[in-house]
């Protein structure tokens, strides 16, 4: 196809692609569709390599927010059967994170419902920011609390804070359809002073929310131009009990398209996916690997992922690596002072011997040759 051809050429170069190209790749048909995610992988491993990012979230604060975001299970009037709690002190929040970092993630993601942090709240957060880093050296930590103040973000990223998150989740034009308790205005500001504190910022968007192509093509442009490092893909999961509960609108292969729009738009950011992969993409989570460089491990805020043993098998048999921490997730020009001493800016071409997976091997016990049912 000429237009992926384009794509992949522009996606090389770093330049933007039209708003009608980001639009076609939107509306290819299921016969394009692996043409669409080899042209978007190509992109991908220009600028990540075969490397995947882990990331754990840790939910500081659980539901009683006072926003009214439609999306969102922790919204003010939720019927969502989700845990609810105050915040996590320093000490439970480090020891949830230690299972993630486990696990291989490299970066911590700590969140907290509300519409955003009062200073005692930075000052809590700051707190188990010290407490996490005390205990790991060398990971990350990206704060997600909702919309600063002036001044706060220059606190956490004193306290250690790496990054920080706020998504813009749709496009302007239908910001107010979902949520009315704040603006996308709002969201960009937060997301202005986490970039001027010097903050790595973060922000992406949620698909499947009734939204038109046109609309998610409008927020990746808008996230383009705020320039994060990092943009979180999230899929709705349609909770019981929240006004978007019946918005079941997306397919394996609708999530593919998105997140390959997004890796032609946003070539060399951290493409990430985010919550509600395993309830879309579901048998095709390998294929997602091709698009995206950074997963989250394990589970989400308020709903279970996948085991993280199994996403670590997934990523494996995709023929794909976890990133270390002692490598750059980052192209080299997007890194102040590019690499850096003893930094891994790249990985190696060798092919890695595969471990061998005996436990994967069941005898039949079943079916043919025996009384009992075919497992079928």
């Amino acid at each position: 196809m000429d237009l992926l051809n384009t794509l992949v050429d522009k996606g090389l170069r770093r330049e933007l692609p039209t708003r009608d190209e980001a639009l076609a790749v939107l509306a290819t048909s299921d016969d394009e569709l692996l043409d669409v995610v080899a042209a978007a992988g190509k992109v991908r491993r220009q600028w990540f390599g075969r490397r995947v990012k882990l990331n754990y979230l840790v939910n500081l604060k659980s539901g009683l927010c006072p926003e009214d975001c439609s999306y969102c299970s922790q919204r003010l009037g939720s019927k969502a059967e989700i845990l609810k709690y105050t915040w996590l002190k320093p000490d439970q929040a480090s020891e949830a994170a230690a299972a993630g970092l486990a696990g291989g993630a490299k970066r911590v993601c700590l969140v907290a419902s509300g519409r955003g942090p009062t200073d005692r709240d930075v000052d809590r957060v700051s707190d188990t920011i010290k407490a996490i880093k005390d205990q790991n050296e060398g990971v990350e930590v990206c704060a997600c609390l909702g919309l600063l103040s002036d001044g706060q973000a220059e606190r956490l990223r004193a306290a250690g804070a790496d990054a920080y998150n706020h998504n813009l989740n749709t496009s302007e034009s239908t910001y107010g359809d979902i949520t009315t308790t704040h603006t996308y205005a709002d969201r960009v500001d937060t997301v202005e002073k986490a970039h001027a504190a010097g903050l790595s910022a973060c922000s992406g968007l949620i698909a499947g929310m009734g939204e038109s192509d046109e609309d998610l093509v409008d927020v990746v442009y808008a996230l383009r131009e705020l320039d994060p490092d990092s943009v979180p893909v999230n899929f709705l999961i349609p909770f019981e009990g929240t006004p978007l509960a019946k918005e079941w609108n997306l397919t394996p292969q609708r999530c593919l398209r998105i997140l390959a729009m997004v890796r032609f738009v946003c070539p060399d950011v951290e493409v990430r996916i985010a919550g509600g992969r395993e309830v879309h993409l579901r048998t095709m989570q390998p294929l997602a690997l091709h698009l995206a460089n950074s997963i989250f491990l394990g589970d989400y805020l308020t709903s279970e992922g996948q085991a993280g043993k199994a996403d670590l098998e997934m990523i494996a048999d995709a023929g794909f690596e976890v990133e270390g921490t002692d490598e750059v997730t980052l192209p080299e020009h997007r890194v102040p002072g590019g690499c850096g001493s003893g930094s891994v800016c790249g990985s190696g071409d060798a092919e890695a011997i595969p471990e061998a997976r005996t436990d994967l091997v069941a005898v039949r016990r079943r079916g043919a040759g025996t009384d009992l049912a075919p497992n079928a």
